[in-house]
């Protein structure tokens, strides 16, 4: 595809006159919401019945880990099947089995709740390259920005608006009436996805057992990430965030209940709506005032720092319900990092291999960030950290990740353009 912006059009004339991307985008506004109630309810279940710092990490971490290890073969697929029928066949297959976690009732029962957890995102690993492959599909040019950040606004309005009614939700509905809720979201996602006409070029499917074709598969879109740096670079962006990012959004589910001590369920949506706010502001923002692809690589870098600073006050601060405000800041530059750096990893890549390559930028994500949360947990529940210092030594890491990439990877892109 040609990756002249020109005049980008407008959110309302986008989701207007483009009807594919109308359905598509309305699929996925019904699931988040879904999911957000979900995770909250899943958070605070786990707290209530456990109230250990490990087992939550643990709830984090298999919904990283699963989608690691299942996004280098989710991308194989999504670039060889029909990607409308991945969909449609991941969300009805999620709708089946969130239904699980009725049966959570007691702590014996959190393994459990961690398989079932593993088993839905393993799924949604199959989801989320076949939808990012498919947008630049039916988009044109000049509507490929924009359609990238009204789907990462409306993820982050989603959180923002999920989590705050999910926590009201899990508080006065009950965990088991949300996990209903999702499940019934899934399945008017799969019908918005049936409704959607999405053109595809298919690569031709190897011979051979699928796990062998599947290792070939991914070992081809490593190498072309390796022999494409200005791709693997951009592969790069969102795991270097995570490299303390993911330790810090977890421990906002442990904040929760210092922020709103009565009822931590609460506690933990605000924080995670605040979240929500801010990731999306960021890409809003992004797209009003850095339209110049060319400085987009070093935004990259000062955003992740900025990040890290802000959650070194929330460290050093009272908590109050102000850190709110604070999160809803940190999050605004990661949020414009996500959408800028996806439209780039877009532009840069044949669509015969985005699908791998976008499952590959998902592998090293969710690696990064289940490393993070877990050695997180385990030093809170070793208590080698308390939870205020480790706010403080993971935003501390975070700054020298951005600090790494402005020095490392910025002067790389800037010969490019010269």
């Amino acid at each position: 595809m040609k990756t002249d912006s020109g005049a980008q059009v407008g959110y309302i004339e986008l989701i207007r006159t483009n009807r594919n991307l109308r359905r598509l985008w309305l699929g996925g506004l019904t699931s988040l919401l879904g999911d957000w109630f979900n995770t909250i309810a899943i958070y605070t279940l786990v707290e209530r019945l456990t109230g250990s710092p490990l087992a939550l990490g643990w709830v984090f971490i298999t919904k990283a880990l699963p989608w690691a290890l299942a996004s280098p073969f989710a991308g194989l697929i999504a670039d060889r099947v029909d990607r409308r029928r991945l969909m449609i066949a991941a969300d009805l297959a999620r709708a089946v089995v969130v239904l699980g976690f009725l049966l959570i009732d007691e702590a014996g029962d959190v393994v459990f709740l961690y398989a079932l957890t593993a088993i839905q995102i393993s799924i949604g690993a199959t989801f989320v390259p076949a939808r990012s492959a498919s947008i630049p599909n039916i988009t044109t040019p000049r509507e490929l920005l924009t359609a990238n950040a009204l789907m990462a606004i409306t993820w982050s309005t989603l959180l923002a608006v999920g989590a705050a009614l999910g926590g009201v939700a899990t508080a006065w509905l009950g965990a088991d009436t949300v996990f209903l809720i999702d499940s019934a979201t899934y399945c008017v996602s799969a019908f918005f996805i049936f409704r959607t006409v999405i053109p595809q070029s298919t690569a031709k499917s190897a011979p051979g057992p699928l796990v062998t074709t599947a290792l070939a598969g991914v070992v081809s879109g490593w190498r072309y990430m390796l022999a494409h740096a200005r791709i693997g670079r951009m592969a790069m962006v969102k795991a270097s965030w995570a490299v303390a990012g993911g330790a810090l959004v977890y421990m906002l589910a442990l904040l929760g209940k210092h922020i709103v001590p009565e009822s931590p369920a609460v506690g933990i949506g605000l924080l995670f709506a605040a979240r929500g706010l801010g990731t999306g502001v960021g890409p809003i923002a992004a797209r009003a005032w850095l339209p110049a692809r060319q400085w987009w690589p070093a935004f990259f870098g000062c955003g992740i720092v900025s990040s890290g600073v802000v959650y070194l006050v929330v460290g050093s601060l009272d908590w109050t319900v102000w850190v709110i405000a604070l999160v809803v800041l940190a999050h605004t530059t990661s949020g414009a990092n996500w959408v800028l750096s996806t439209v780039l990893l877009q532009e840069r890549t044949p669509d015969r291999y985005r699908g791998r390559v976008f499952s590959t930028e998902w592998l090293l994500l969710m690696l990064v960030d289940a490393l993070a949360i877990l050695a997180a947990s385990l030093l809170l529940e070793a208590e080698l950290l308390s939870l205020r210092s480790g706010f403080l030594v993971f935003a501390s890491i975070q700054i020298a990740c951005g600090l790494m990439w402005l020095v490392l990877v910025v002067p790389h892109e800037r010969q490019k353009i010269s």
